[in-house]
């Protein structure tokens, strides 16, 4: 009975599926991609990031179609460089799209190794090619994002940075198409450090330019923050809160961390209010949730201790 209640349950299966192929319903890996594609969409800002990715994409799905139907088709090679300031979603979007090829096929796994020089440089011979295959190793399937890319040059010819440089070349040779590298930077230095290695050019074709957010793009960035934390401001605390970027990206505008900074404000706003409500006997659910116009602040201030 067992035995004929699996095999039953099997048919069922094997039944519903086609049917779904039938009704032209989208496959499971469809709907993901589909959903890791609104992702990306809800993004603030990164206008021409987003255009750039779907162009990737798009290369991607008709290479592979060409492939299956014994056409001439071009390699698929992702290896490409992030360029752009503090907080402009370069690791953000490399996650997204290391899941996305995924979803396509491109990549066996999609997931994201997260490495910078300290992670690949050692301080003896042989030990940071070593270091770097171990990090290639993890990022078998998926992606290696190399952060502040320019740091592996910084000490010049006699730098174990290069070993790392030239390990990391010769296994993008050796396992084309199993993983993706994306050296990721602030522009100056990466467009110095693309310089003096002039090879990496041809080994990385893709380059995708970061731009910083608009002031608008940020206050949005801070209210999605907010309300993600379940926190709701005021007109007051939005006035202020505008304000506030406005000030601090005039103030400094080539070390403004972009949403990085945004973030600090937002943490430090909920720890203002937080200090605010911290005297009170009774505190209401409104209260709890709404940020005035003194909760935010930019400089550093004094706390009142209650304890």
């Amino acid at each position: 009975m067992v035995f004929l209640a699996v095999l039953t349950n099997r048919r069922l299966a094997r039944t519903e599926r086609h049917i779904e192929v039938e009704r032209g319903e989208p496959a499971p890996g469809e709907l993901r991609l589909k959903a890791l594609q609104q992702e990306l969409d809800r993004l603030i800002g990164l206008r021409t990031v987003k255009a750039t990715i779907r162009e990737i994409q798009a290369f991607a799905h008709i290479q592979r179609k060409r492939s299956a139907l014994q056409l001439a088709s071009q390699p698929i090679v992702l290896h490409t460089i992030f360029i752009g300031n503090p907080g402009t979603g370069k690791t953000t979007v490399a996650r997204l799209l290391s899941q996305m090829l995924a979803e396509m096929g491109v990549l066996e796994k999609g997931h994201t190794v997260e490495v910078e020089r300290a992670d690949l440089v050692a301080e003896y011979i042989g030990q940071t090619a070593h270091r770097t295959r171990e990090a290639i190793k993890k990022a078998m399937g998926g992606l290696l994002f190399v952060d502040e890319a320019y740091a592996l040059a910084r000490g010049g010819e006699r730098d174990f940075g290069k070993e790392a440089i030239d390990t990391l070349v010769k296994a993008m040779e050796d396992y084309r198409g199993k993983f993706v590298v994306v050296l990721a930077g602030y522009p100056e230095p990466m467009r110095a450090f693309l310089r003096t290695n002039p090879g990496l050019h041809s080994r990385f074709p893709l380059m995708i330019e970061f731009p910083d957010y608009s002031d608008i793009e940020l206050f949005k960035i801070a209210e999605s923050m907010f309300t993600q934390r379940q926190y709701t401001l005021t007109k007051g605390a939005r006035r202020q809160l505008a304000d506030l970027i406005r000030r601090m990206r005039s103030r400094d505008p080539i070390s403004f961390g972009n949403a990085r900074t945004i973030r600090n404000i937002v943490e430090k706003t909920i720890r203002m209010q937080a200090v605010r409500l911290m005297g009170r006997r009774e505190v209401s659910v409104e209260e709890l949730i709404t940020v005035l116009e003194e909760d935010i602040q930019g400089d550093p201030i004094s706390y009142t201790s209650y304890w």
